[in-house]
């Protein structure tokens, strides 16, 4: 079993290596996809004029720049990412009232006290250590302040990832799962483990809800198929297969997604958790 220790360099790695250039390549398509998860999270922050906004896995700060517009030129926002490729294309927006610093928020030195809203769309999965870092988070809150996040449901919630994998398997080779204490894209499914590492950091008031929403994929399935492949577990299976085993697996892939082509594009079912709790 692997050591927290080694669960947060492994995290690093990636998101500084492949992850994150995978993550830019696949930036229009990825952010298609979870638009509305984004708005019905920041609607949830409610983040107001003069607040001081800790964002935590901002990766390339679309969230943060709603955040910043936000607040205004009276409050400010910090974003914070462990991917020095994502926070660079992140401070290329320029903006005025927020900053972006490369860092793992389980050890981040942030001020104490400071903030008035942390949030996080999708960036929270990811520690080796998640109740650190979410006692990490809470100390940079002040008495009273907002945590808002929004996280993955179960795999078996979320066709739009599990119907294109489902079909590859086949042609591909077995593909390591995450533990149940691993992080990984679908490490805050379990309900009850989000409220036993929320409550373990300190953190009261918890409200965890499901939202629901179809994820657009694309306007065809060939306009899907073009992109299939360039960010996540699947990307990672096709870099250790030789092509034709590549090519029978997206034929699969382009048959299963068939009943989910639509006039408005492919759309399958994605399933989340919006989480708010509050600092003591």
């Amino acid at each position: 079993m692997k050591t927290k220790e080694e669960l947060a360099a492994e995290q690093a790695t990636y998101w500084n290596g492949t992850g994150g250039q995978m993550w830019l390549g696949a930036y229009d398509r990825i952010q298609r996809g979870i638009q509305g998860f984004g708005e019905v999270t920041l609607d949830a922050a409610n983040a107001r004029p003069g607040e001081r906004v800790l964002e935590i896995g901002c990766g390339t700060g679309g969230t943060t720049a709603a955040l910043a517009r936000a607040v205004g030129a009276g409050g400010h926002v910090l974003g914070v990412d462990i991917s020095e490729t994502l926070i660079e294309a992140a401070r290329a927006q320029g903006l005025a009232n927020a900053r972006f610093e490369v860092g793992d928020a389980t050890i981040f030195r942030f001020e104490a006290q400071s903030f008035d809203l942390v949030f996080s769309r999708f960036g929270v999965m990811f520690f080796g250590d998640p109740v650190a870092a979410f006692t990490n988070m809470r100390h940079a809150l002040k008495p009273g302040g907002r945590l808002v996040f929004i996280c993955w449901r179960t795999p078996a919630e979320n066709p739009w990832a599990g119907v294109p994998m489902r079909a590859a398997q086949p042609f591909l080779p077995p593909m390591e799962r995450p533990g149940p204490e691993e992080p990984g894209q679908y490490s805050f499914g379990d309900r009850a483990r989000v409220e036993r590492i929320l409550t373990q950091a300190g953190f009261t008031g918890l409200s965890i809800e499901p939202v629901d929403q179809m994820l657009n994929q694309g306007r065809d399935i060939p306009a899907v198929m073009k992109n299939i492949g360039d960010f996540g577990p699947l990307a990672r299976a096709f870099k250790n297969v030789e092509p034709e085993q590549i090519a029978k697996a997206k034929d699969a892939i382009a048959e299963a997604l068939k009943p989910y082509a639509t006039p408005d594009g492919v759309k399958l079912a994605g399933a989340c958790w919006l989480v708010r709790a509050q600092s003591a």
